[in-house]
């Protein structure tokens, strides 16, 4: 009886410890971030507010409702980008991927353009759409695209050899191997081009928005950096890390369970 106490107890501690762990430096960055900042005054506040005065200004943010405005805006215009550009990317991946002459024949066109970064886009995105939420999205669609693309190809090339024949013997038309075979093997590697791609898309958002938009979490920075208010900066960009921790860990669930 006093074993199976013991053990339990040991399990408790390791599963506490373990979700302890990962806080441990976040906590000490956030102590010494205090101490040089306002605990002793090292730092100057213009250049690196205290975490007080970063908290007292996210709580002026949350009242007025320009942070949930802005979170809001930042993210319809994240999922409106990767929405299109997951419509675009996983049926092409999947056509790519299943067709050799296909895949040569856009090899090219997409070695050239997967490496140009997505920002290189905002001249010509602010020259076609202006400015607004349109050319943001577009930059979202450009960064999360390729990455996308990219996964899904790889997906269906990895897919079992030995599976595809065995249906295609048992009599399966080619859109029963595509359904049953082919695209269930390519759904983990999807999962993981989302994955790459909400990360670029957040990085895209806010670079387009501090150019061509005049709302959002980016917007807000960057405003804020113009009216000298470091405390809002920094807020906005620990909303952006925020969101960021919380994609990541949906995606990592879903791999969880995809990834049998």
């Amino acid at each position: 009886m006093y074993k199976k106490i013991f053990e339990l107890s040991d399990l408790m501690f390791e599963s506490y410890r373990n979700k302890l762990i990962p806080l441990i430096l976040p906590i000490c960055i956030i102590i010494f971030w205090y101490l040089i900042t306002e605990g002793l005054g090292i730092v100057n506040p213009y250049i690196l507010p205290g975490p007080i005065t970063v908290c007292q200004s996210a709580w002026e943010l949350i009242l007025n409702g320009k942070l949930l405005a802005n979170t809001l805006d930042t993210l319809y215009k994240v999922f409106g980008g990767l929405i299109l550009a997951s419509v675009v990317a996983i049926p092409l991946g999947i056509l790519l991927g299943s067709y050799k002459t296909l895949e040569d024949i856009a090899t090219l066109v997409i070695s050239i353009l997967r490496p140009i970064p997505p920002v290189a886009w905002i001249p010509f995105s602010i020259l076609w759409f202006g400015i607004g939420m349109v050319p943001a999205v577009f930059i979202i669609f450009m960064g999360c695209v390729f990455p996308i693309l990219v996964y899904t190809i790889d997906g269906v090339k990895r897919t079992d050899k030995v599976l595809i024949e065995s249906a295609q013997t048992l009599g399966a038309s080619d859109w029963n191997v595509l359904k049953r075979v082919i695209l269930p093997s390519t759904v983990p590697y999807i999962v993981s081009g989302l994955k790459v791609g909400i990360g670029i898309a957040l990085m895209c958002t806010i670079s387009a928005e501090m150019v061509g938009s005049s709302s959002g979490l980016g917007y807000m920075i960057l405003t804020a950096t113009s009216l000298f208010d470091p405390g809002t900066t920094v807020v906005g960009m620990l909303d952006i890390g925020l969101i960021g921790i919380v994609f990541d860990y949906i995606f990592t669930k879903a791999q969880d369970k995809i990834f049998w």
